[in-house]
């Protein structure tokens, strides 16, 4: 392996590396993996704001595994990736249920929780716990493969297994903790996926990508597939007196268990609502908007009708009278956060 790869690594850090974020000041397992789970996918100057009001919130995963389900979505709407909160909620309640409420601390033993994957229990057992243990996030993975010269997209196996091998003989028996965090800094801020700093770089030496003038192939991407486009129609149903009727969503599935309106496919037309009645000369149109997920295009026509009164929805658990003030905190999907936030604006 390469000579003095974690001491390089190290003593960048220590001059350049991020110190104040966050999850960085009173480390804790809790904090570090609900940090973990954020940044999934999710850039840090997003993860910031939702990251301390989680926390203030849910400042142990006591007060996260006896929360309502409702209020773990409301407090993760915007940042996406719904299933992260529910398997970080699901997680919760086995931690308190079945280890009394704290982290086991082998990795082997982390990723029997539900959500947590061998990279996001390395960081844990490295940063929180000063554990040996290697993490390959997509940071890491650009480094290495980089480095390495290692072609391929990172998700196929045969790509990733190699990834792990060198990372995990890269990774320190000391300084552990601060070895990771500066790996996953040498990507977010040097190693970057487009115009890399590599005058920056303390590893740009013996990169043997940009050895090879390989820096922009490397890594490779994913294959690329037509993103196929779903169309739907929200039925934005209005009682008159400041609110919108909702609908809680399964729990699985795209949005599960977040609330949303009423929705058919395409034109069809809006099955009775447990018998609500719609002033027929209320309809209207709002401007369609298109919601892209990682696999297709969603796109959304909003109808809006004036309706019937609160008592003509029984089903409590399902139905939902929103308050278009806000006053009532339920997890919601980005595009319906917007159309509601459309609602009180008219």
């Amino acid at each position: 392996m390469s000579t003095n790869f974690h001491r390089r690594v190290l003593s960048w850090f220590d001059k350049h590396g991020r110190h104040d974020l966050p999850w960085q000041r009173d480390i804790t397992p809790y904090r570090v993996w609900v940090s973990e789970i954020m940044l999934q996918q999710t850039q840090v100057a997003t993860v910031i704001p939702y990251f301390e009001r989680f926390m203030t919130r849910f400042p142990s995963v006591q007060a996260l595994a006896s929360a309502p389900e409702d209020d773990v979505l409301h407090h993760w709407t915007g940042l996406g990736y719904y299933a992260r909160a529910r398997n970080l909620h699901a997680a919760a309640k086995t931690l308190v249920d079945d280890h009394d409420g704290a982290f086991p601390r082998s990795v082997d033993q982390l990723v029997e929780l539900k959500g947590i994957g061998r990279s996001t229990a390395g960081a844990i057992a490295a940063i929180a716990m000063g554990a040996h243990a290697p993490i390959l996030d997509g940071n890491v993975k650009r480094v290495l493969a980089r480095h390495n010269a290692i072609p391929g997209w990172p998700e196929q196996t045969a790509v990733r297994n190699r990834l792990w091998e060198i990372a995990t003989d890269l990774t320190p028996k000391t300084r552990t903790a601060d070895y990771t965090q500066a790996m996953m800094d040498l990507g977010a801020t040097v190693c970057t996926r487009s115009k890399p700093r590599c005058d920056a770089c303390p590893l740009a030496a013996d990169c043997e990508a940009r050895t090879q003038d390989r820096i922009k192939e490397i890594p490779g991407k994913k294959p690329r597939k037509a993103i196929p486009v779903r169309t739907v129609t929200f039925h934005l149903i209005e009682d008159g007196a400041g609110a919108v009727l909702l609908e809680k969503r399964p729990p699985s599935g795209i949005w599960g268990s977040l609330y949303s309106f009423p929705e058919t496919q395409d034109d069809q037309p809006l099955p009775a609502l447990s018998a609500a009645r719609l002033d027929p000369h209320s309809k209207r149109s709002l401007a369609p908007l298109r919601h892209t997920f990682s696999h297709f295009h969603l796109d959304i026509s909003p109808l809006v009708y004036r309706g019937a009164a609160h008592d003509l929805v029984a089903e409590s658990d399902r139905w939902l009278w929103y308050p278009l003030d806000g006053s009532v905190q339920v997890g919601l999907a980005a595009p319906v956060k917007k159309l509601l936030q459309a609602l009180a604006e008219h």
